[in-house]
């Protein structure tokens, strides 16, 4: 029997990509979207890659429990069984506290850290039942804080601590569970965190460091790794007999998160960062 997997956001970017990766490496991929209006390019790479009738786009909004409930129903009642999940849904988010507002932060999470949830706490019954795997892919950013990413790598950390508190207890019933760190990849993901050039005056004292902050990201992003690439790394997490918590999908992420893991003052963190914004 194939296995099935169901990924969380892939009518673009990695999530795409990683429906592709894995359907060619056997997998049945249950491949969610919030509007499957927008499937055109999942549907032309499956029929390039062969991997068609592997591919079965549903719609699921994960910021709604009850529809994600029902997604996860629907697919055990179709194929019998659920084998993974790749909580891989998200969107971006540019700005700081001071000149935004505690919805924005709300937002944010209801999107990257309950989203995760409302698919996680229906999938797990039948995760235990097949003795299989549960993926969420985080970000280089849910390990070190970033300026004017705070709402995001405030749900990405929130993420990545549910988890690692949820992984021995899930183990214990046979199911595994990784994080996945991407750093910067190319895809569509940079263009949707919602910046608009015109309104930098919105940032007040901030837009210095903000045009400092972007100049950087813009140099991180030229030279980021291939959304192919990241896929890769996600199928060998999917795949692995067995697989780490914690798995990042270049050296550059690597090196990026090793800083972090060992900076116990948080200094290191800091003197990098601060060179971001100056």
């Amino acid at each position: 029997m194939t296995d099935t997997v169901l990924i969380t956001g892939t009518s673009s970017g990695i999530g795409l990509t990683t429906a592709i990766a894995a359907a060619k490496a056997g997998w049945r991929v249950v491949a969610t979207m919030r509007d499957t209006g927008k499937a055109t390019a999942l549907r032309e790479a499956a029929a390039t890659a062969g991997v068609t009738d592997l591919i079965d786009v549903r719609a699921l909004d994960v910021t709604d429990a009850e529809g994600a409930a029902a997604c996860v129903d629907g697919v055990v009642q179709d194929y019998g069984r659920l084998d993974a999940v790749i909580n891989n849904a998200g969107a971006g988010h540019l700005g700081t506290l001071e000149q935004g507002s505690i919805d924005d932060v709300r937002n944010v999470f209801e999107v990257n850290f309950f989203g995760v949830l409302n698919v996680t706490k229906p999938a797990l019954p039948h995760l235990r039942a097949s003795a299989g795997r549960l993926l969420a892919i985080t970000s280089v950013g849910g390990v070190i804080g970033q300026p004017f990413n705070e709402s995001y790598c405030a749900a990405k950390f929130a993420v990545e601590g549910f988890y690692e508190s949820l992984a021995p207890l899930a183990a214990a019933h046979g199911v595994r569970v990784t994080v996945v760190e991407p750093g910067a990849v190319a895809s569509e993901f940079i263009s949707n965190v919602g910046y608009d050039p015109a309104q930098e005056e919105a940032f007040g004292p901030y837009a210095p460091q903000l045009r400092s902050y972007l100049a950087r990201t813009a140099g991180a992003f030229a030279n980021a790794q291939t959304s192919e690439q990241a896929a890769d790394a996600i199928v060998a997490a999917l795949t692995d007999d067995k697989p780490p918590f914690r798995v990042q999908t270049s050296d550059v992420a690597r090196g990026f998160n090793g800083l972090k893991l060992a900076d116990l003052d948080g200094s290191a963190v800091q003197n990098l960062t601060e060179t971001w914004i100056s």
